[in-house]
């Protein structure tokens, strides 16, 4: 995790502080569900609560386990070292690591989750407000990165509000199913601990208890988490690269905010450049790349191994805090966006009319002419303007066959920008459920 592309909130969850509180909570709460139904002694529990307030001993945890070689005992021998001895034998009754880990982690997915959805929500109310601020403000389609028909920058805003808005989604889905604990003991029979104890630390903890676990918790849960970070992330790149098209130099629809005393190339004093936009697709990339890793981890041998754990031990922090790094860099990039309305309209009219060659195929159909014909007579003319430097518009009117089908006025007719946005309020309504 570069603190480069890292905020504070998400870093604190992943710090062994903060998982080492989380490794007590769980163990003492276990210890209160123990006592409560008889099987260790009541003040034995009561005694653990003892280094609630306690700082733990980062280094003094890693000394114990550069002789352990066991993360887990290392803590418990440190715990005992805070309450003491006598007062410790009761804690992990009946308990096995995978108890500890599994739970914890899914603990800092869950709050991982929380940090993430509110980015989403940051973000999708900034695309909302974009999207109305150009709901009509015409800009050119494209596909395969030519020009099609109109459009406006308004639904450019709108469709990314609709995708993220499922990212939203679908990361309440993953938080809900990453939302499970295991209290279970070896190989998950609970053998050595009684099943109250599970749903009483769950209870605890804000978890639900997992279904049937192993000795560890189900990895298809965490593969479906990781997934979806790759879908936001995927979607932030989406983003990304549609305004570094609008950037570039020949078409400058819109641009990144270039800040005062900014600097874009050491070279080139001129330059201004997507900096930010390319940044989000790289940091899309890292997110994407722990997606097989999580699913590769869905396969463990038997009831337990640990092949995943070095896995998530990387891809939990820096999927999570990179993710959440750039859903605010996206947010920012939004809504500092500068757009230029004039150019767009000047993008449209570079093709000279050809924009309009559905239009002027529709009213030729509607005029009686096949659809075959129809189309041989716009693409006649299109290709004049292609291959020729020509005017669309001028040359149906100087086609013979198009004017024995369409009056002049007809004509005309279909080169009106303002019907391509005669249902943009339809379509706002669908994405922003307005009326």
């Amino acid at each position: 995790m570069l603190p480069r592309y890292s905020r504070p909130d998400m870093v604190k969850i992943w710090s062994p502080e903060a998982k080492f509180r989380i490794w007590f909570d769980i163990e003492a709460h276990a210890c209160d569900a123990m006592a409560d139904i008889g099987v260790i002694p009541r003040e034995s529990a009561n005694a653990v609560w003892k280094a609630k307030d306690f700082k733990f001993d980062i280094a003094r945890i890693d000394e114990i386990e550069a002789v352990t070689k066991h993360d887990v005992i290392a803590f418990l021998t440190h715990l005992a070292e805070i309450i003491g001895s006598d007062e410790a034998r009761f804690v992990h009754q009946g308990m096995t690591s995978s108890d500890v880990l599994d739970t914890c982690f899914n603990i800092q997915l869950v709050r991982a989750a929380d940090i993430l959805i509110a980015g989403l929500d940051a973000l999708l109310e900034v695309l909302k407000k974009r999207a109305y601020e150009h709901k009509h403000t015409l800009r050119i389609g494209r596909s395969h990165a030519i020009h099609a028909e109109p459009t406006t920058m308004g639904l450019t805003f709108a469709r990314f509000y609709a995708e993220m808005d499922r990212n939203r989604t679908r990361m309440y889905t993953a938080r809900a199913e990453i939302a499970t604990g295991a209290i279970s003991g070896a190989v998950g029979t609970f053998a050595n601990i009684d099943p109250q104890v599970e749903i009483y630390v769950c209870d605890k903890l804000g978890l639900i208890p997992e279904t049937i676990s192993t000795q560890v918790i189900p990895r298809d849960r965490h593969a479906a988490f990781f997934v979806t970070l790759g879908i936001v992330a995927s979607s932030i790149e989406n983003i990304a690269t549609e305004i570094r098209h609008m950037q570039r130099t020949e078409v400058l629809e819109a641009e990144e905010c270039f800040s005062k005393g900014q600097k874009g190339s050491s070279a080139m004093p001129h330059k201004r450049n997507p900096v930010l936009a390319e940044n989000l697709t790289g940091l899309a990339r890292l997110v994407r790349s722990a997606v097989v890793p999580a699913l590769e981890n869905v396969t463990l041998w038997h009831e337990r191994d640990i092949s995943h754990s070095s896995v998530e031990r990387n891809i939990g922090p820096d999927t999570t805090v990179t993710l959440d790094f750039a859903l605010v860099r996206l947010t920012q990039v939004i809504e500092q966006l500068v757009v230029y309305p004039d150019n767009m309209l000047k993008n449209i009219n570079k093709s000279r009319g050809l924009v309009m060659s559905q239009r002027v195929l529709l009213a030729l159909t509607q005029a009686g002419v096949s659809r075959e014909n129809a189309y041989k007579l716009v693409q006649r003319n299109a290709m004049k303007v292609w291959d020729e430097d020509k005017n669309f518009q001028t040359e149906l009117l100087a086609d013979v066959d198009v004017m024995t089908a369409l009056s002049k006025e007809e004509v005309l007719k279909q080169f009106d920008l303002d019907y391509h946005t005669k249902h943009v309020d339809t379509i706002f309504a669908r994405v922003f459920k307005s009326q």
